[in-house]
């Protein structure tokens, strides 16, 4: 991309790609969302194509914009990826009990909409000696755990092999240095390819502008993780990257009562992942797809 590269002209190429009927279709949710979008922001350049002065400046304008919508002063980081670090993360389901802290914790961590109830992870209760995602509850309302049952917490796997990368018209979402895909929510067009070629069902896409009491919001944010989103655009787990990035762990991880969830660095050999990937029987859902998951499941038995 070109420094004179903006989201229309982008826009533009993928009109030229799609056709004019898909075009327009994939568009439809940009006439809502464009409403509360400044000139600025609608023509900002891609993020890799950003220098440290305009980045700055869009923070600062981020940060401005929080406050005034939503009367919260909040820091925003653009955290970029540590050298010698490539993040991984397991979960032991033979202790996982689908209580879903996790996910209530996703949900403030992230600055979710508190409408909605949304979260980046969802809970299957699974019948014990299946792997069947379609069969799995994510609506369950009983007492946990249920006897015959196990519980599988899925969320983004940050794929080597993305296909959501892949089919994204825009080059929104990206694979970082460290494994973890991002979106750039000041460039998703919201045509939501991405989460249709989700195999995890991970993504989420933001229908109304998110209801956030300020006392409420998570003022630690950062650019590519859990700034409030705007209408109109899709949005994903990222590990947490404005903690992880920092040396901190996952929200969800920490909310987790039985120490089911195990996050680290794959290239550290000392690091919880790595003893986990050594010593367990770790596998990846949906491994005939190729997606290459950075999300493992174990049994400790």
């Amino acid at each position: 991309m070109s420094d004179t590269v903006s989201r229309r002209t982008v826009m533009k190429g993928a009109g030229a790609t799609l056709g004019a009927a898909a075009f327009a279709h994939a568009m439809a949710p940009l006439t809502e969302w464009s409403k509360d979008l400044s000139v600025g922001e609608f023509l900002q350049k891609h993020y890799k194509e950003l220098t440290r002065d305009e980045m700055g400046r869009i923070l600062v304008h981020l940060k401005e914009e929080t406050k005034r919508k939503y009367g919260r002063d909040v820091d925003i980081r653009d955290l970029p990826p540590q050298e010698g670090v490539s993040f991984g993360y397991a979960l032991n389901l033979s202790v996982c009990i689908g209580c879903r802290k996790c996910a209530e914790a996703c949900h403030q961590e992230n600055n979710h909409d508190r409408r909605t109830g949304n979260s980046y992870i969802r809970v299957l209760e699974m019948q014990q000696g299946s792997l069947d995602l379609e069969h799995g509850n994510a609506n369950y309302d009983h007492p946990v755990p249920a006897e015959g049952k196990y519980y599988m917490p899925v969320q983004c796997h940050q794929c080597d092999n993305a296909p959501c990368v892949k089919v994204c018209p825009v080059q929104a979402t990206w694979k970082e240095a460290d494994g973890v895909v991002v979106v750039d929510y000041n460039w998703c067009i919201g045509c939501r390819y991405c989460e249709a070629a989700c195999p995890y069902h991970a993504r989420r896409f933001n229908w109304a502008k998110p209801e956030i009491p300020a006392e409420e919001i998570n003022p630690d944010q950062g650019y590519l993780s859990n700034r409030i989103r705007p209408q109109g655009v899709v949005e994903k787990c990222t590990f947490c990257l404005h903690r992880t990035r920092a040396g901190r762990l996952p929200a969800c991880l920490e909310a987790c009562p039985t120490g089911a969830r195990v996050f680290g660095n794959l290239l550290d050999p000392k690091s919880p992942i790595r003893w986990v990937l050594e010593n367990k029987r770790v596998f990846v859902l949906k491994e005939e797809l190729g997606t290459r998951p950075r999300f493992f499941y174990f049994f400790d038995k």
